[in-house]
């Protein structure tokens, strides 16, 4: 850290210092990234078959070390993951990448070269479904096939909630028959966020008048609060806020007010946004216990059933294998405009409430689900 820095901005007067609260749990400093290179340079010089290096597409310091041990040992590179690409590319164009004339090589000449002498660097160290590594995982990935030998290194943490996505790709890399080390393994990532004591020493020279924990988990944000509490800022200096709450700031004043819209955005088709609650509820129970329709043609005066009801079910059972059923249905939908006429309730939509709750209870009885129910009553 830069320390003298950050004295120097505390000297000036930091009105609201709002700092990364990941590895508030974790006790003392944070290594050095040094020691990542060293086991690179370790595990390369040993390793007999092609290497491939999943870690954060943003982290070029990372990229820089595995490129170095590679270029060590006499090893081509090759990029895979389409952000992994846009960085390294932007980086080298930048100047924050050295990388050799002639290291780097195209995903699709890979195969031009012994594996032996050859590293992917890809993107997808938290698992993410789609991502690179996933997908060759799940032997779906159209460039890079994993086989036997393969040592795959995963230069990464699980962020919080990922465990399990990672966890699904180390297993299926091993079944693959691929070799892979990952943290729990060897010193092959170090974090990039502060532990405790650099959040302490952070505060102490930044003395700002307010706090703000910003990313991380509630529990982390928490911890970060009273860590900042503990060093001697008053309680009611620090704000632990929800996203889309608006922290309004003046000179001497800290306080928040009001909200803006945020969470998230869902994309359908070619409407971005326009997909509400109700139809996500509608969606989720039609996926969780289908369909199903009641067909009824009705004499127009008397109203009279003239056909039906005829019963379509999709995604609640299999009509030909529960012809009981359906006949069962047909009956208590009669049943049900016998109760319309005698409550005097003529018009479509009083039909059709009492249609729905009526099924509705004798399909839970008897299955309990309770499928989406539509009545369509035709008139002639």
């Amino acid at each position: 850290m830069d320390f003298a820095r950050l004295a120097e901005l505390g000297k000036n007067g930091v009105l609201l210092l709002m700092a990364d609260s990941t590895n508030v749990e974790r006790p003392g400093y944070t290594m050095s990234e040094r020691t990542v290179g060293d086991t690179f340079e370790e595990i390369f010089m040993n390793a007999k078959s092609r290497i491939l290096v999943a870690t954060f597409a943003s982290n070029v310091h990372r990229v820089q070390q595995v490129i170095n041990a590679s270029v060590k040992f006499g090893r081509k590179v090759s990029i895979c993951g389409r952000s992994m690409v846009n960085v390294v590319r932007v980086a080298m164009s930048l100047g924050y990448l050295n990388v050799p004339e002639g290291v780097i090589v195209d995903i699709d000449n890979i195969d031009k070269y012994p594996s032996e002498n050859l590293v992917i660097i890809t993107t997808g160290s938290q698992g993410e479904p789609m991502s690179a590594l996933s997908r060759m995982a799940a032997s779906e990935h159209k460039k890079v096939e994993i086989v036997p030998g393969d040592l795959v290194i995963i230069s990464a943490n699980p962020i919080p909630g990922n465990e399990k996505f990672v966890s699904k790709v180390i297993n299926d890399l091993f079944k693959r028959g691929a070799e892979v080390i990952y943290e729990t393994l060897a010193e092959i990532h170090v974090s990039g966020h502060a532990s405790q004591e650099e959040l302490k020493l952070i505060h102490s020279l930044v003395k700002p008048k307010f706090f703000l924990p910003v990313h991380g988990e509630y529990r982390h944000l928490k911890k970060h609060a009273n860590l900042a509490h503990k060093l001697g800022m008053p309680m009611e200096k620090i704000f632990i806020m929800d996203i889309g709450k608006v922290l309004e700031l003046t000179e001497d004043t800290a306080k928040i007010n009001g909200n803006v819209a945020s969470g998230k955005v869902l994309v359908d088709g070619l409407g971005v946004g326009d997909v509400g609650n109700i139809v996500l509820r509608d969606r989720k129970h039609l996926s969780q216990d289908g369909l199903i329709v009641v067909v009824i043609t009705l004499e127009g005066e008397s109203g009279n059933v003239v056909a039906g009801p005829d019963i379509i079910s999709r995604g609640f059972v299999y009509v030909r294998e529960s012809e009981n059923l359906m006949e069962e249905v047909k009956e208590v939908t009669k049943s049900a405009l016998i109760k319309c006429e005698e409550k005097k309730k003529n018009d479509w939509s009083s039909k059709k409430n009492i249609i729905k709750d009526t099924l509705r209870d004798y399909l839970y009885e008897k299955t309990k689900r309770k499928p989406m129910i539509l009545p369509i009553i035709m008139e002639v």
